[in-house]
Order: structure tokens, then C-alpha cells, then sequence
């Protein structure tokens, strides 16, 4: 589904798992660029690995 976003700038709180990551890869999808934020450095830096290397988005 294309929301016409592509090319926006997002900020997504709690991202590295959950309800936070789900929305930020449904984002990513959409061609969004990312600001991901989350309590523990180490599931952040994970989860925007894995969402760089599904969707190239820039993160």
C-alpha cells in the first residue's frame, strides 16, 4: 500500500522490539527515514540492522 511517505522523517519511541519495531519496519517500508529511540543500545543497534538490511532504509 503506498501512504505517501516516502522520503518523510519519522520518530519512533520504544523501536528496538515490539509494537515500537513493528511500526517502525511498516515505516521503513513505506520509504521513511528513520529516528529509532530505545531504552537498551544493544536491541536498538539490532533492530535497525535487521531493518536496514530488509528494506535499505536509512536509519
Amino acid at each position: 500500500m503506498d501512504l505517501g511517505i516516502k522520503g518523510k522523517h519519522a520518530l519512533v519511541c520504544a523501536s528496538s522490539k515490539g509494537l515500537g519495531y513493528a511500526c517502525a519496519l511498516s515505516l521503513a517500508r513505506e520509504g521513511v527515514n528513520l529516528v529509532m529511540a530505545a531504552r537498551t543500545a544493544t536491541t536498538l543497534d539490532a533492530a535497525a540492522d535487521a531493518i536496514r538490511r530488509e528494506t535499505g532504509a536509512s536509519v
